[in-house]
Order: C-alpha cells, then sequence, then structure tokens
C-alpha cells in the first residue's frame, strides 16, 4: 500500500522561497537595451553598424534597387520608423520620401540629418548635360546649412566626408545610449582608420585612370569624382525624374566624341535607353556604378564593399 503521507506536499523553507523568488525577479528585470537605429540607405546603416558593433544592429528603410529620389514606404518600413529611437538620414534633399513619415511616424525619436554634419566638404549640384566646370583636383568649399537645396547631397562617396560622418554617428548614438558611449567612440575610431586605409588603396588604384574622360547618367559620384581627381565631362541626368533635353543630349554626345571620352556610366537603379542613344556613334563604352550598394548585405562591410567595387568598375571600364 502506497504510503499516502509521502503524496502531501512538502514543506519548503522560507529561506528557499525567498532565494528561487529572488532569481525569478532577477531574470525578469529588464537589460538596458541598445536603441532601436535606423539609417535611411545602405551606406548610411553599414557606417552605423561600425560604429555600433556588437551594441546592436541598425536597421536600414532602403535596400536593394530602391532610389531615396523616388521611394515608397512600406507599412513595415513605417513600423520601423515608428518605433525608433534615433534616425539617421542625409536630409530632406536627399530622401524626399522621408520628409512626412520623420514628422509623423518617428516623432519621438531623435532624427538626425547628416548633411548637418560641421566640417563636411560639400558640392554644388550641376546641371545635366555638360559641365563646364570641372572641379579635377580642387579642394572643395563648404555649403551652408541654407543652402541644403543647391548642395549635392551624396556625401558619404569622398572618404574624407564618410571620417566626419563616422565621428557625428558616434556622438550622435552616445547621446541616446550613454551607456555605451565609450564603445560607440572606439569603434568609430577602428571604422575611420578603415576608412584610411580604403583611401589609400582607391587612390593608388585610380591614379593610372585619373585623366580619362567619361560621362555618367546620373550625377551622383561628383564627391568621388572631386577626391580622386577624376574626369568626368557630363551627366544625362541631375537626378532621376529631371531629364535633360535634347538640346543638352546633342551637346553631351559632341562632348564625349570631342574629348574622347571613354565610358558613360549607368546605375543599378536606373535602366535607361537614353545611355544607348548618347553612345551611339561614339567610341564610348557603358559601365555601370553604384553609389548606394545595391546588390550588398547591410553590415559593417558592405560600404568598403560598395567603394571598392565601385573603383574597380571606373578602371576596368576606363582602362
Amino acid at each position: 500500500m502506497h504510503n499516502i503521507a509521502s503524496h502531501r506536499p512538502r514543506r519548503i523553507a522560507k529561506h528557499t522561497v525567498y532565494a528561487v523568488s529572488g532569481l525569478a525577479l532577477t531574470l525578469c528585470m529588464p537589460v538596458s537595451a541598445a536603441p532601436k537605429v535606423v539609417a535611411s540607405l545602405m551606406p548610411i546603416q553599414s557606417l552605423i553598424a561600425g560604429v555600433m558593433g556588437d551594441a546592436g544592429t541598425p536597421a536600414v528603410i532602403i535596400q536593394g534597387y530602391g532610389s531615396p529620389h523616388v521611394y515608397s514606404l512600406r507599412p513595415s518600413e513605417a513600423a520601423t520608423l515608428s518605433h525608433a529611437d534615433i534616425v539617421f538620414w542625409i536630409g530632406r534633399s536627399m530622401e524626399t520620401f522621408l520628409q512626412k513619415p520623420l514628422s509623423t511616424l518617428a516623432r519621438k525619436a531623435q532624427v538626425v540629418a547628416l548633411l548637418d554634419t560641421e566640417g563636411l566638404i560639400l558640392l554644388p549640384n550641376r546641371e545635366a548635360g555638360v559641365w563646364e566646370v570641372d572641379y579635377h583636383g580642387e579642394q572643395g568649399s563648404a555649403v551652408g546649412s541654407h543652402a541644403h537645396a543647391r548642395t549635392d547631397p551624396h556625401i558619404w562617396l569622398a572618404p574624407v566626408n564618410a571620417k566626419l560622418l563616422v565621428d557625428e554617428i558616434a556622438k550622435q548614438l552616445g547621446k541616446v545610449d550613454a551607456a555605451n558611449a565609450t564603445t560607440y567612440r572606439r569603434n568609430a575610431l577602428e571604422v575611420s582608420r578603415r576608412i584610411d586605409t580604403l583611401e589609400r588603396d582607391l587612390r593608388s588604384q585610380l591614379q593610372p585612370v585619373q585623366a580619362i574622360p567619361y560621362a555618367v547618367f546620373h550625377d551622383s559620384f561628383q564627391y568621388f569624382e572631386h577626391h580622386f581627381g577624376l574626369h568626368a565631362v557630363g551627366s544625362l541626368t541631375l537626378s532621376p525624374d529631371r531629364m535633360a533635353g535634347a538640346r543638352r543630349l546633342r551637346e553631351l554626345r559632341e562632348t564625349i566624341k570631342e574629348r574622347g571620352a571613354r565610358c558613360v556610366f549607368s546605375e543599378p537603379q536606373f535602366k535607361s535607353a537614353l545611355i544607348k542613344t548618347v553612345i551611339e556613334g561614339t567610341n564610348a563604352r557603358r559601365g555601370v556604378l553604384d553609389p548606394l550598394g545595391a546588390g550588398l548585405r547591410p553590415g559593417p562591410g558592405a560600404y568598403f564593399e560598395m567603394m571598392r567595387a565601385n573603383a574597380a568598375a571606373i578602371v576596368d571600364c576606363l582602362s
């Protein structure tokens, strides 16, 4: 016969109950979580990911072949913005689609317009068609924040600017996550060292083709061209929704012929039949440059992969 007493609940010492309760309380206590960080563009997300390191992973709005000039926010991306603690974007002259969502969905987030970063080399927008002004070999000039509408916003494509962005990112992250501020500063120094190495490598790689003229579909590579002393002669368009007129296209084709432009670069985001028209009857070839790293997986290495891939594409097409 079973001993009925053996099935009775055992008495548990009070100190054991307290110990178990204390353990449960410890396990349930909230751990200081990393801030919810959102970047508008993949190159910016990559720089932020490098600064954050193991402290967290930033989300990115535009991935793949989306264009910041003509983008529509998806419901999942709207939700990401609404939960953000801090949002990094270039500014209203770049991601025009984000202006309203940032003021409505991201009201509680700290919003950082990186175009306002102090010390950046800023270059003015150029007209589509043939460029009369050549920035080859010159130093950049600063443009005040009040003139952002007239500023080329593709600032991350100059390594000197990328380093300033990294410093600004670390500073702003430290404001919303003071517990990891030292980590962010330390990681930013390491990312900056990687950018210095990248800059030296690309300068050596591009030096043999500096004097060879080329044209672009969309004027998004002015900072890269300016920093590395390349010789672009014109573009088909300033932005995808503002195509050059017939007269400027004729002028650009004549310039390609006269100056012996060796290549016209398109972008993966924009498939334009105009390039075929412009290079017809010339010796120019067609290449592809990607200012957003459309085919790359977001993360701390993506910025460096993108920059190296673009340098390789330029050298390949101009050699």
